[in-house]
C-alpha cells in the first residue's frame, strides 16, 4: 500500500503505518480487529497503538472493551508539513553558516544526462522572475511545465544559429532570474561520449545566454513573419 510507504518516509515504523491506515479504514475498533486488518501480530498491536497514541495519531475511545480511533489524517499531514518546513529552515540556516554562497566566478562541471537535467529542473523550480532557455523541444517542454506560476518564460530552438556544441552534440542553454545559468552539451543518438555541461552564477555568462536565447527567438519570429508574407 503506497500510503504505508509514504507514512514510513515521514518517520513511522511499518507497524505504525499499517495500524494507522487500518484505523482510518475501520474508523474505530478493538486492537484485535486492528491487528487483523493491518496484518500485525497480536502481541505487537498493543504497543503499536500506544506509540500511535503518543504520536497524536490515535486515541482511546473506550475501556471495556478497549477501542482505538484514528485522529484526523488532514491534521497529521498539516503537522508533518510544518515540522518538515521547520527542519528545512533550520538546515538552510546551518548550511549557510557552514558554506557561503558560491562566488560569482565559480563554474561547476556537470556530467551525464541525469545531472544536467536535474540542475535545469532545480533552477527552473526556484525561478522567481524569468527563465530563458533554448535547445531540444522535449527538455524545453518539461522545464516549461515546471516553471512556477507568474514566472516569465522565454524559449527558442537553436536551429539556424551558429552552433555552440561540437559535432554529434546538441546544446541546451538556460538562465534563471539573470543570476544563474546552465550550458549543456547532450550527445546525439549514434554519437560517442557523455553529456556534459557547466553551472555558474557568473553574470557575464548568464547575460550571454540571455542574449543568445533572445536572438534565437527573434530569428524564429522573423522567419515566421517572412513565411506568412509569402
Amino acid at each position: 500500500m503506497s500510503a504505508v510507504i509514504h507514512l514510513q518516509a515521514l518517520g513511522l515504523t511499518e507497524y505504525e503505518a499499517r495500524a494507522y491506515t487500518a484505523l482510518l479504514a475501520l474508523g474505530q475498533a478493538v486492537p484485535a480487529r486492528v491487528a487483523r486488518q493491518a496484518g500485525i501480530p497480536r502481541p505487537k498491536i498493543y504497543e503499536t497503538l500506544e506509540r500511535l497514541e503518543g504520536r497524536g495519531l490515535a486515541a482511546r475511545v473506550g475501556q471495556n472493551p478497549l477501542e482505538y480511533a484514528p485522529l484526523s489524517a488532514r491534521e497529521y499531514l498539516a503537522r508533518a508539513r510544518r515540522s518538515f518546513d521547520d527542519r528545512l529552515g533550520a538546515l538552510d540556516r546551518d548550511l549557510s553558516r557552514l558554506a557561503p554562497d558560491p562566488a560569482p566566478e565559480a563554474v561547476y562541471h556537470l556530467y551525464g544526462d541525469a545531472a544536467i537535467t536535474a540542475m535545469c529542473e532545480d533552477l527552473t523550480l526556484n525561478a522567481r522572475q524569468d527563465v530563458v532557455m533554448a535547445g531540444g523541444a522535449e527538455l524545453l517542454g518539461r522545464l516549461e511545465s515546471l516553471t512556477p506560476r507568474g514566472v516569465k518564460i522565454s524559449k527558442a530552438s537553436l536551429d539556424g544559429l551558429p552552433s555552440v556544441a561540437a559535432a554529434g552534440q546538441s546544446a541546451f542553454l538556460l538562465a534563471r532570474d539573470g543570476e544563474a545559468a546552465v550550458i549543456a552539451h547532450f550527445i546525439q543518438e549514434g554519437a560517442q561520449g557523455e553529456a556534459h555541461g557547466v553551472h555558474t552564477h557568473n553574470p557575464v555568462i548568464v547575460h550571454l545566454i540571455q542574449g543568445y536565447v533572445h536572438l534565437a527567438a527573434e530569428r524564429v519570429g522573423v522567419a515566421a513573419a517572412a513565411q506568412s508574407e509569402d
